[in-house]
């Protein structure tokens, strides 16, 4: 057995502190220049940031969206100059235990929060949809209304019948959506029929004149009116016309107003708009009059 040597012991120890100290005095000034360029790139993170959140004020109408884009951006700067700062310091191993752990820890969490993280980069890209802004009208997944909110996790729309509907925003980036409010002028359809004894050509030309005088059309805008059928008791048709519509409610108002012109138009001309008659004929007077006979008796 080797006897215990107090003087070896704190001689080994001293080698031991000289050398770390030797390591750290040579290591210093990357030490240093790692420190600085971690510290600069803070700096640059923040310059870098405040440029975006300007250029995102534009184009991103929630405060929630840009503040978190500007923090991923500012985050991805802050990463990149931890990495460096880590090479200066030839922690090469330790860079890449770091990135390997980081991939792993990132792949755990993709798989856990998979629903959360879809709706989180559909939120982003609708942030970016010129498409889709607060204050549209939009027809989406069987909802219809105002976009009153857009954020991380969902859209919010408030109905026509002041209800609120909250949709994910993954439904709304695989779903088509209807934006009512993406062009100023829409067409508008009415169905109509009229009775077999009209005049169609006569129906034709006062219907569109009705139309043109009440909502002007633009351009190469114009109303069309198209008989489709004959019906059960009327030659029924579809009148096209183009109107300004912002929301759903412009479109009903628009065929309201057709519809009550067009009524007074052909009152006016004795134009027939036939509904449905169903005729019963008892055919059998006799069998009906021996009835009636044997009840008096």
């Amino acid at each position: 057995m080797q006897d215990f040597n107090v003087q070896d012991s704190i001689k080994g120890i001293w080698d031991k502190l000289q050398g770390w100290l030797d390591t750290i005095i040579l290591g210093l000034p990357n030490f240093l220049l790692a420190i600085l360029v971690f510290i600069f790139f803070i700096f640059i993170a923040k310059y870098i940031g405040k440029v975006f959140d300007k250029l995102f004020r534009k184009s991103i109408k929630q405060d929630s969206i840009r503040q978190m884009a500007v923090k991923v951006i500012k985050a991805i700067v802050i990463l990149i100059g931890f990495f460096i700062a880590l090479g200066l310091l030839n922690l090469d191993k330790v860079l890449t235990s770091v990135l390997g752990a980081a991939g792993v820890v990132g792949l755990a969490i993709g798989l856990a929060l998979q629903g959360t993280l879809n709706n989180t980069f559909s939120g982003l890209i609708l942030s970016f949809l010129p498409e889709l802004q607060i204050g549209d009208w939009v027809e989406t997944n069987g909802f219809a209304g105002a976009v009153i909110e857009i954020n991380l996790r969902n859209i919010v729309i408030k109905q026509s019948d002041n209800n609120y509907v909250v949709i994910p925003n993954g439904k709304i980036i695989d779903e088509p959506f209807k934006n009512y409010t993406s062009t100023p002028r829409s067409r508008v359809f009415v169905n109509c029929g009229v009775g077999y004894s009209s005049d169609l050509e006569m129906v034709r030309d006062l219907t569109i004149k009705v139309i043109e005088d009440l909502f002007p059309q633009r351009g190469n805008e114009e109303v069309e009116l198209m008989f489709q059928e004959f019906g059960d008791s009327s030659i029924n048709y579809v009148l096209r016309f183009w109107t300004d519509v912002s929301k759903n409610r412009d479109i009903l108002i628009a065929q309201n107003k057709a519809i009550i012109a067009i009524k007074k138009a052909y009152d006016a001309k004795g134009i027939n708009i036939p509904f449905p008659i169903r005729t019963i004929d008892f055919t059998n007077k006799l069998t009906l009059n021996k009835a009636e006979s044997s009840a008096k008796e």
